[in-house]
């Protein structure tokens, strides 16, 4: 539907529908294939600091230097990136508290998730269960660790994903950079692996059988465990 910009209050040239530039398009596309290549990064596995080069990503990316640094500014404001002098830029890592406290902000909103995925009479319960098919006493996940982390964060996706919340999804997503790495961290430790798979299927059968309060209860203390472990035995990521 057209705007009549006379009726509108606007001059023929208005400020409030300024023209876009092509970079500002290349910022924002720059800015989303950073932020992914970020959140695929293991930032917390490697004692040492991650660093990306300004003029190396111009390359890969196939945009100028601008777009580049007008993104990483974007991305320096959401806390994932820092700009080095004579450096470069640096992937930020959040200290044990501060991980702590995203684990726990983190077992709130699913919690949340778990208890809209319950209350949906339609909701695909089954896919969750699907995630875990080819794990068994034959095929345990302390076994095939890689395997079973991945199947990890794709589970708790598939939780926000699931609740159908566009809210949760977008206050889930920043979190998820950190806490995406952590959990990929510390499954391998302390035997998680396979209390995880077993808290897992508690949660699916839960929401399986409309058990609301259960699977509510359930996901919280998984999350908020991961959150303890962090806080107990993690001391050492964060030196």
């Amino acid at each position: 539907m057209a705007i009549d910009i006379k009726r509108s209050g606007l001059t023929d040239n208005g400020e409030l529908f300024p023209k876009i530039r092509a970079e500002e398009s290349f910022k924002n596309k720059v800015y989303t294939a950073l932020k992914e290549a970020i959140i695929r990064m293991d930032v917390y596995s490697d004692p040492d600091p991650v660093m990306l080069d300004e003029r190396e990503l111009s390359e890969r990316l196939g945009v100028s230097r601008t777009p580049i640094r007008e993104a990483v500014a974007m991305l320096e404001q959401d806390g994932f990136l820092r700009t080095v002098p004579r450096r470069g830029i640096l992937v930020v890592r959040k200290t044990q508290r501060e991980i702590v406290e995203m684990v726990q902000a983190w077992a709130a909103l699913e919690s949340m998730a778990v208890r809209l995925i319950s209350m949906n009479p339609h909701a695909d319960v089954g896919a969750l269960r699907q995630i875990f098919e080819e794990f068994s006493a034959n095929h345990k996940p302390s076994e095939h660790i890689n395997e079973y982390s991945s199947a990890n964060i794709a589970f708790h996706q598939a939780i926000i994903r699931m609740s159908g919340s566009q809210v949760l999804a977008d206050m889930t997503e920043n979190l998820l950079l950190h806490v995406r790495g952590i959990r990929q961290l510390m499954i391998s430790k302390h035997d998680r692996a396979e209390r995880s798979f077993g808290e897992h299927l508690a949660i699916i059968t839960a929401l399986e059988k409309r058990e609301t309060e259960e699977a509510v209860r359930l996901s919280r203390d998984h999350t908020l465990g991961l959150a303890a472990v962090v806080e107990e035995q993690g001391t050492e990521l964060f030196q």
